[in-house]
């Protein structure tokens, strides 16, 4: 396919250059989630204020979207129902912006209370239930009960990391994920055209070994006629 232009390339040729460019794409935003995560990981006070605005934002842009459609549907019976929800998204968008710290405080207990209560339902529903997953599932609660505890212990003070690095994680390993779907999609690819090649390689040299054959055909027989002619003489 190198030194071939676009008009030169067969569709399937063409099919699996767009392939192969999807594919690099996924493993260049691989790099880039994964950069992220690393630089979160080890800026987490910045990583948590940057997501707290970011969420902030989010809600500010949510309500907005939701009150502009309340508004424009206001001959339906749950048009208010829209404006109080869009409302909400408004008011928490500008307390998260205005107190990132506060916003960061509260999801933080928030989500060691989700540690905790999922760590102890974990291990209570495997020591009753006792299933085929039994050990893996006691080590799954033990850990998030052990998780809980230590965000619970030291909070308010782990708001100022804890979603910073969590978020970091989610973000580094999405993006080795990305990474691995798209080198292992060009691969794949590469091995489809190479064996295309092999193929139109394989078919060509048939067809050259085939049109030999057809030429020394005739010249063999007619070795054959003159054998024979020459035995008759005889």
């Amino acid at each position: 396919m190198t030194g071939r232009s676009t008009r030169d390339r067969t569709p399937e040729q063409r099919r699996s250059a767009e392939l192969g460019r999807g594919f690099g794409r996924l493993m260049a935003l691989g790099v880039v989630l994964v950069a992220a995560g690393a630089v979160g990981l080890v800026y987490a006070g910045l990583a948590t204020l940057t997501s707290m605005l970011l969420f902030g934002w989010l809600l500010l842009i949510g309500g907005a979207v939701g009150l502009l459609h309340a508004f424009q549907s206001r001959g339906t019976n749950f048009v208010w129902l829209a404006v109080i929800v869009a409302a909400l998204n408004l008011a928490a968008g500008v307390v998260v912006i205005v107190r990132p710290d506060v916003a960061a405080a509260a999801l933080t207990m928030f989500a060691a209370l989700l540690f905790l209560t999922g760590g102890v339902f974990r291990l209570v529903g495997g020591v009753v239930v006792r299933g085929a997953q039994f050990g893996w599932t006691l080590v799954q609660g033990a850990f998030d009960l052990l998780l809980g505890i230590l965000v619970l212990g030291d909070w308010p003070h782990s708001s100022r990391y804890v979603l910073g690095v969590f978020i970091s994680l989610a973000l580094l390993f999405d993006g080795l994920g990305l990474f691995a779907m798209g080198f292992g999609g060009r691969r794949i690819v590469g091995l489809v055209e190479e064996g295309r090649h092999d193929g139109a390689d394989r078919r060509e040299a048939g067809v050259a070994n085939g049109s030999e054959r057809s030429s020394t055909a005739p010249w063999s027989s007619l070795t054959k006629k003159e054998k024979r002619q020459d035995r008759s003489s005889e």
